[in-house]
């Protein structure tokens, strides 16, 4: 079934919110979520339904596609890339094609070395990007008038929505490394992400019944489910999401604190966007009683960390698993 108009808003809304978009964080995204699918390069990555198979090293074709970077490979090495995606900016520069990288959007804010941002990757404007005269532009998606004036023009667009699981995350290096000329270097990022992801999820204590936990997106109590991106992170982890039965098919309902409540999480994520702390959650009416409250299980994590599914989420998962050893 086709969702409604405000489904499609609502869903804006919260990509908005999770991406940071407001106060500068960033996109899960973990998320995550991502913008539109049209692309003229396109990893086999774009959603849960679909989940690609893992590329083991950096230029494995997927599964589902001829080979999501070959417009890119089949050219020199772009000497001149554009990202307009954060997760792209921070993937770029962890495989070494950091000194390819002559422009970025506003919310590319990490590595410290990175170009100030000055594109807008939700409303991309044509002339401001072919002004960077790039040769090639990584992008979760753009509007098909802007995609085919670069195309035209012989840019090539490599599009990677928002990943839906590590497998995805993996896929996207790997693409990035063939687009690139990087290869080696993807294989090396995807091999530290792995380990790293490993020794996290080896750490985990083991239990009897899984720990519960509520993922607040705002004090509105939007939330994250387990279809969503961050989502399949807490459930590699071991980790029960309270929102899964009210999943709306958008991955991202809105509950209410009735509810929460009476789910009882044993674990309450919350990002640095918000404009309150760990302390205000705890003082909220009838909280007290929820076991993540009672015994010190909020967590804050970096919004840029917790929005993006690049080479940072072990750190992301690391935070998570500190909280509940």
């Amino acid at each position: 079934m086709k969702p409604t108009m405000k489904a499609l808003a609502r869903m804006w809304v919260v990509l908005l919110l999770v991406l940071g978009v407001a106060t500068g964080c960033g996109s899960d995204a973990d998320t995550v979520s991502g913008a539109a699918d049209a692309a003229v390069v396109e990893s086999d990555d774009s959603g849960a339904a679909d989940e690609p198979d893992d590329a083991d090293a950096a230029g494995e074709e997927s599964s589902e596609s001829e080979d999501p970077a070959a417009a890119a490979a089949s050219k020199e090495s772009p000497s001149r890339i554009v990202s307009l995606s954060p997760t792209a900016t921070e993937m770029l520069y962890a495989i070494g094609a950091g000194e390819q990288v002559v422009a970025v959007d506003l919310y590319s804010n990490y590595p410290a070395e990175a170009p100030d941002g000055t594109l807008d990757g939700f409303v991309p404007d044509l002339e401001a990007i072919v002004a960077t005269e790039p040769d090639l532009v990584v992008t979760q998606g753009l509007p098909a008038d802007v995609e085919t004036g670069l195309t035209e023009l012989g840019i090539t667009v490599l599009t990677q929505p928002a990943a839906a699981s590590l497998d995805d995350v993996y896929a996207q290096i790997a693409d990035l490394g063939v687009a690139t000329g990087q290869m080696d270097g993807a294989a090396d990022t995807n091999a530290e992400i792995r380990a790293g992801v490993d020794a996290v999820l080896s750490g985990l204590p083991e239990r009897d019944e899984p720990l519960t936990v509520f993922h607040e997106i705002d004090e509105s109590f939007y939330t994250a489910t387990s279809n969503t991106f961050i989502g399949q992170v807490y459930t590699a982890m071991g980790l029960k999401n309270i929102a899964d039965p009210h999943d709306d098919g958008t991955g991202y309902p809105l509950i209410d604190g009735e509810t929460i409540i009476a789910a009882n999480p044993d674990v309450i994520v919350y990002t640095s966007q918000v404009p309150y702390d760990a302390e205000a959650i705890a003082d909220r009416p009838g909280w007290d009683s929820i076991s993540a409250v009672a015994n010190g299980r909020i967590v804050e994590v970096d919004a840029d960390i917790a929005s993006r599914w690049g080479p940072r989420i072990v750190e992301f998962m690391e935070a998570i698993a500190e909280s509940v050893a």
